[in-house]
């Protein structure tokens, strides 16, 4: 079966690995992006000059109207994705009470209701097919919790619960739903920190260093393939360690 990829979050980092390796294995991919337009379409033309078509698409996940006028597009290109990447996230570093509502619903929005959106945009056609591959992209945090980040761990927990929510839904349809939960990997989420405190992360991690996007992006080559059928409902955690 012909696979075509959609890839949120695809202009840089998890999102833009993602988006090359899936290429690379002659998949066509469709990448979302909200605002950098030209870091998308860079991506892109590396996704092309791996052999895959690509085409890059301005959406907002947070938007019921910006998703479904993501799915049109699509629909108006004649592109029907089986394989949905949803890679595209915010963070926010906080205390709790120092967190107010708009930046709760703002990670709320894009994180766990885009996971939503696109699913009720795109489940409906990779169950008419009988065949799909829905992959959310959640974190360590949404397992364990985190202080100074309540609002990004709870919108990557309710993740991991819509995932296999999903996952027995669809399992009857040939549609696997999956979870890929990274630990700390080398992207802009890191940017902030300094030498010192890149050093003391990595004496924390078993592995004694930082996960790079391509590592991620090579699990879920794995969870996009055709051998990958039985696997389904699965939260596969990618830290080094850091969480067992």
């Amino acid at each position: 079966m012909k696979r075509v990829a959609l890839v949120t979050g695809a202009s840089r980092g998890i999102g833009a690995a993602v988006a090359r390796c899936l290429a690379a294995d002659g998949i066509d991919v469709a990448m979302q992006f909200r605002e950098s337009a030209e870091a998308a379409e860079a991506v892109a033309e590396q996704c092309r000059s791996l052999g895959a078509n690509a085409v890059t698409l301005q959406a907002d996940l947070g938007s019921k109207l910006s998703c479904a006028a993501l799915k049109e597009q699509l629909d108006r290109l004649q592109w029907t994705p089986n394989l949905i990447v949803h890679c595209a996230g915010l963070a926010h570093y906080s205390l709790l009470e120092d967190t107010d509502e708009q930046a709760w619903d703002d990670l709320m929005n894009v994180n766990l209701k885009g996971a939503y959106y696109l699913a009720r945009e795109f489940g409906s056609g990779m169950r008419w097919q009988r065949w799909g591959r829905f992959i959310l992209m959640s974190s360590l945090w949404g397992e364990t919790g985190a202080s100074g980040e309540a609002a990004y761990a709870a919108s990557k927990g309710g993740v991991n619960a819509l995932a296999k929510s999903l996952a027995r839904e669809w399992a009857s349809s040939g549609v696997t739903v999956n979870v890929v939960s990274p630990g700390a990997v080398d992207t802009d989420m890191l940017a902030a920190l300094d030498e010192d405190d890149r050093a003391r992360l990595c004496r924390e991690i078993p592995a004694g260093r930082i996960g790079k996007p391509e590592e991620v992006a090579q699990l879920v080559r794995y969870l996009a393939s055709e051998e990958s059928g039985y696997v389904t409902g699965q939260l596969l955690g990618l830290n080094g360690g850091w969480h067992m």
